[in-house]
């Protein structure tokens, strides 16, 4: 049986799903609660938020139409709970309008690349495949990985490789792929695998994995614009929460993670001028922090499920309304 013939809860294994649960509990207990799932992918997330609370209506975010597509069948016995849109999860606010949904009480982001995107060879994706180099996750717009790679100035290559990837050997990987595409543009993603391995000093091949990793998240953060789309969709998704409602965010790189951690952070402060004897109502925070830090799967579920190990989970509650 291919990956692709695979029953789709075999495909996905939601990461932290006990602790996501446990954390949106008290805001979906209530009849009419709506929660929205941001990065719907192949709906595991969504299917436990929908079977564990019964009373709850679900919204969910895709902007890959194949993830909708598959979502949707495994969500079809909530057919009636359930609206799955096809969005990038910035375009929250205008999604919320257009169903008249004025304010939610839940709302998740599971960030990164899903098991969908991961596991479709011809994606490319995955490293580890040699596949057409596309790496976005809606193949309906936008241009791919292979014309970032074989277009971009090679200043632009390099800080989106530093940035995106924290790739410490990013001007030599990129002075090897400019060669390279001097001879003939890149379309695979094996050729890219092989030009990266050939360019790294032997002591960068001998530590953290495929000498490819690093790159080909710069590529795919790059392409699907993800970093400043979660710029703006944090904050939105904030504003879409009811008083009492909670957010809980599921980081896998360092970037998405602060993001996070600092709209929380700030959310959770008081902005009083210094020295004042009581705080009035408008400098009071917004937010209750619900993690301390950021919390890490277990030991149990990494054996389990290798993608979730570099997950990181925060959440919060909103305790007021803004001024």
């Amino acid at each position: 049986m291919t990956t692709n013939e695979r029953p789709i809860g075999e495909r996905h294994n939601p990461v932290m799903l006990r602790r996501t649960l446990d954390l949106l509990a008290p805001a979906l207990a209530e009849p009419g609660a709506t929660v929205v799932d941001c990065t719907l992918g192949l709906g595991g997330h969504s299917e436990a938020l929908l079977s564990t609370f019964p009373a709850a209506r679900l919204i969910g975010l895709d902007r890959d139409p194949a993830a909708l597509e598959l979502a949707g069948e495994r969500l079809a016995p909530y057919a009636d709970r359930a609206t799955l849109v096809h969005a990038v999860y910035d375009e929250l606010p205008q999604v919320l309008s257009r169903l008249e949904v004025p304010r939610v009480q839940g709302v998740l982001f599971d960030l990164g690349v899903s098991s969908l995107q991961l596991d479709e060879a011809d994606r490319g994706f995955a490293y580890a495949q040699d596949a057409p180099l596309d790496m976005r996750m809606d193949q309906t717009s936008g241009p791919g990985a292979a014309e970032v790679l074989n277009t971009y100035p090679p200043g632009d290559l390099v800080r989106i490789l530093r940035s995106y990837g924290e790739e410490k050997q990013a001007r030599r990987i990129v002075e090897a792929i400019v060669r390279e595409r001097e001879k003939e543009p890149f379309t695979r993603s094996g050729r890219l695998v092989e030009v990266i391995r050939e360019a790294l000093p032997q002591a960068a091949k001998r530590t953290g994995g495929n000498p490819a990793k690093r790159t080909f998240q710069a590529l795919r953060i790059e392409v699907n614009g993800e970093l400043t789309v979660l710029e703006r969709a944090l904050p939105a998704a904030l504003e879409a929460l009811a008083v009492g409602g909670r957010m809980v965010v599921l980081a896998y790189h360092s970037l998405e993670d602060r993001l996070a951690k600092q709209l929380f952070a700030t959310g959770s402060r008081n902005t009083a001028p210094p020295g004042l004897p009581v705080v009035p109502e408008q400098y009071q925070p917004r937010l209750r922090l619900l993690t301390r830090g950021a919390e890490l799967p277990t030991d149990e579920e990494i054996a389990e499920n290798r993608r979730a190990a570099p997950a990181r989970l925060r959440a919060a509650q909103r305790i007021r309304e803004a001024t």
